[in-house]
């Protein structure tokens, strides 16, 4: 079955934010992200606007993004 990326939107108490997740459908997706965080509550879940999120990121996209760009020292 082929992987297609969902951006899972969360809150957890007064904080928001996306995820950028793998999964067969939109359920899974959520799924792994309750259970990355188990007390988050699912706010959305859509497939990945690989566009959209590029050019306006959400903030922990952005964390992640800037990461594996640097590159690595030795």
């Amino acid at each position: 079955m082929a992987m297609t990326r969902y951006m899972v939107g969360t809150r957890t108490g007064t904080k928001a934010a996306g995820i950028a997740i793998e999964a067969e459908d939109a359920l899974i997706a959520a799924l792994k992200v309750k259970q990355l965080d188990p007390s988050a509550t699912i706010t959305h879940v859509r497939k990945h606007n690989e566009r959209g999120d590029r050019r306006h990121p959400h903030p922990i996209v952005k964390d992640v993004r800037s990461r594996q760009l640097k590159p690595q020292s030795s």
